[in-house]
């Protein structure tokens, strides 16, 4: 069945409730993006495919998580190719709202806050940025709800329990701060909705895929490719309890004159505090994340590698 394209949140409830019944269907994915889809994306909606009866994916720029409209303007629309690969990942519905539909009455006077988690790492560097990302989500995790539909809509939760449709909700690592703060939305604030984490795509040199490469250049390209060289030798060095030696992995990515570097650190997973101990003389014990980010000539990239011992 082809996919169906849907602009407003009604249309969304209604298409998604008929297609429940229709499919008796016990579970609904739904993949949050903003458009301009990569293979990463592409995973992300085959994963939900496998997993669910039925599945949206929502495409969507938000202003809120810009803090530069010369940026949001250069994002990149391309919603014909976006809907031709969902497609053919086999997902039903594609909710593809305008800003007036997501925000009737301009920018809302009310938002989701990231509160502390929120202000370090890719929030220091972007102030606001998560506070909008958030709010996006908290509206796109409701408009997603199985069969919103349909009469019985209040009562479906996740994890099908009572004979009710499971509610998944399908996040990439690479954005490894969103991730955790979304987890944290739906801890804190009772969302009924799993969040299934999906792990990096890379290029087969190792970029992590991001609608930003297109913006770097062949040479820019070659040079990006050191952040995902220092996060490998920290987890190689994970893997064996070595030290991890954070800053020799840091000099790595200085040597690369095109590179700029904006953060490099292992943290706690969970809370993202960093994990100093573990990251100069002491043999690497446990769980940790290390994250970077930098700037390759005009783009701002971003990546992770999750380390265990």
């Amino acid at each position: 069945m082809a996919t169906q394209v849907v602009r407003t949140a009604a249309e969304l409830r209604g298409a998604s409730a008929r297609l429940l019944a229709a499919k008796e269907g016990r579970s609904q994915g739904l993949v949050p993006t903003m458009g301009a889809l990569h293979e990463g994306h592409a995973r992300l909606a085959r994963t939900a495919v496998e997993e669910n009866d039925v599945v949206v994916a929502s495409i969507f720029v938000n202003p809120l998580q810009f803090g530069d409209a010369v940026d949001l303007d250069r994002y990149p629309r391309t919603l014909e190719a976006d809907v031709a690969l969902l497609e053919a990942q086999g997902v039903d519905l594609v909710f593809a709202p305008s800003v007036d539909e997501v925000y009737p009455g301009g920018e809302p006077l009310v938002r989701v806050t990231a509160g502390s988690l929120g202000e370090k790492w890719e929030g220091a560097s972007r102030p606001g940025h998560f506070d909008g990302a958030l709010t996006v989500v908290a509206k796109l995790l409701h408009y997603g709800i199985p069969g919103a539909g349909l009469p019985s809509a209040g009562a479906f939760v996740s994890g099908g329990s009572a004979g009710l449709p499971a509610y998944r909700a399908y996040f990439g690592q690479k954005d490894a701060q969103q991730l955790a703060l979304v987890r944290r939305m739906v801890a804190d604030l009772n969302f009924p909705v799993d969040i299934v984490a999906v792990p990096t795509v890379r290029s087969a040199e190792g970029l992590a895929l991001s609608s930003r490469n297109r913006f770097l250049s062949d040479q820019e390209r070659e040079a990006a490719l050191v952040l995902s060289r220092a996060l490998a030798l920290l987890e190689e060095r994970a893997k064996a309890r070595e030290p991890l030696d954070l800053d020799s992995a840091q000099a790595m990515v200085a040597s690369q004159p095109l590179v700029e570097l904006d953060y490099f650190d292992v943290v706690d997973p969970r809370t993202l505090e960093p994990l100093a101990e573990n990251c100069r003389k002491v043999p690497f014990r446990g769980e940790g994340l290390a994250l970077i980010a930098a700037k390759v000539g005009p783009v701002r990239l971003i990546d992770n590698a999750p380390l265990s011992s």
